[in-house]
């Protein structure tokens, strides 16, 4: 298929496109999926979106005991697909590969091949052969020769999901390789439970290219660290719980908050941390609070049983700039019973903001102008 034009330059006619998300319950994981098509014929794979990463991947045939992990749709079979191609070790795709996060050396043997590997901060580990290939987001809409790893060795804890699509800044990923397509900027909307769809949409929102660009959005700014351009980091300056704000030093917040697709529990700085749990508790007396369970992140889960209706306090976070965001409640703020936020690490540690939180929001991510936006009960 012909390649769409080159976007405008401030990616409003990017002629976007967007597929469905859904929780991925049917992979047996809490993080979101897009299910898409790769190779020729195309073959549905059902991947977990991550603006936390760059570098998509897939598992591939053939995959030898112990060295993949049980997926819910068979292996990839590079193949049986005409449009796949190995990346060679000597080339420069391969070269600009290693010179960033991703790149892991090369196959032996005469034809060596572009190998890639990668390590995720659940210290889940993927390495494989990099390589390029046909992927149609939906019917008509194909992106081609697109650098993808074509995975043979995965090891952690991984659900049942085909393997990652990667949303983050890097140029390895779907959003940088796509940019002439649709544009820079793209958004997606979790859904809050399982069956219900949400979408990720490639190129800005439809409104983008007029005066209302900011139609429903509350924006702040997108700060990016120069040594890691995988990440969109946001400031938050407040917390409110309940509508009483807590009394947190913006000071903090400073080292500001990755916000990540990709990581279900949102990880606070301890000060932060600590006056949210607090409040949290102090709102929800009511209920029976569990006793923190061995090793589990999650120290704030409560009994439910009995309690037909569930009082759930409003969270609101708010961002530099002011934009404040009313997490929706209770997806948004409760996940299988505990409160969604942990501590991480020391005020000085930066933090995350993972997918519960961002629940029915619209988040739209652009670089170019330098923003996130969120737009409440977009799915």
């Amino acid at each position: 298929a012909p390649r769409p034009a080159t976007a405008v330059a401030d990616g409003g006619g990017g002629g976007g496109t967007s597929i469905p998300t859904f929780l991925g319950d049917s992979v047996d994981s809490l993080e979101y999926v897009v299910t898409l098509g790769i190779g020729t014929p195309a073959v549905q794979q059902t991947v977990l979106i991550d603006t936390g990463s760059d570098l998509s991947w897939v598992q591939c045939k053939p995959c030898g005991a112990g060295e993949c992990y049980a997926q819910k749709d068979p292996l990839f079979d590079p193949s049986s697909s005409s449009s796949y191609a190995s990346v060679p070790c000597d080339s420069d795709a391969c070269r600009k590969l290693a010179a960033g996060a991703y790149g892991h050396g090369c196959t032996s043997g005469a034809a060596a091949l572009c190998e890639y590997g990668i390590e995720y901060g659940n210290r889940a580990t993927t390495t494989g052969v990099y390589s390029t290939e046909t992927l149609t987001l939906k019917p008509g809409v194909v992106v081609a020769d697109f650098g993808f790893g074509c995975g043979d060795h995965q090891h952690g804890p991984y659900e049942k999901f085909d393997g990652l699509l990667g949303l983050g800044g890097a140029p390895e990923s779907l959003v940088s390789q796509t940019s002439s397509q649709f544009g820079g900027p793209f958004s997606y909307c979790l859904p809050p439970t399982s069956g219900g769809a949400g979408f990720l949409a490639l190129g800005a929102p439809n409104s983008s290219s007029s005066s209302t660009a900011a139609a429903g959005f509350l924006f702040t700014p997108m700060r990016r660290i120069p040594s890691v351009p995988t990440f969109y980091v946001v400031t938050l300056t407040g917390i409110s719980v309940g509508g009483a704000p807590l009394a947190v030093p913006p000071s903090a917040f400073s080292s500001g908050m990755v916000i990540d697709s990709g990581t279900v529990i949102t990880g606070l700085p301890a000060t932060a941390y600590a006056a949210l749990r607090s409040a949290f508790r102090s709102a929800m007396s009511e209920y029976r609070l569990l006793p923190p369970s061995n090793g589990a992140v999650l120290d704030t889960c409560y009994d439910f049983t009995g309690h037909t209706n569930v009082t759930v306090p409003t969270i609101a976070l708010t961002f530099s700039g002011g934009a404040t965001i009313d997490l929706a409640t209770p997806a948004g703020v409760l996940v299988d019973g505990c409160l969604a936020f942990a501590g991480a690490g020391t005020d000085d540690t930066i933090g995350i903001i993972g997918n519960v939180n961002q629940r029915t929001f619209e988040v739209l991510y652009d670089s170019g102008k330098g923003t996130v936006g969120f737009r409440a009960g977009a799915c």
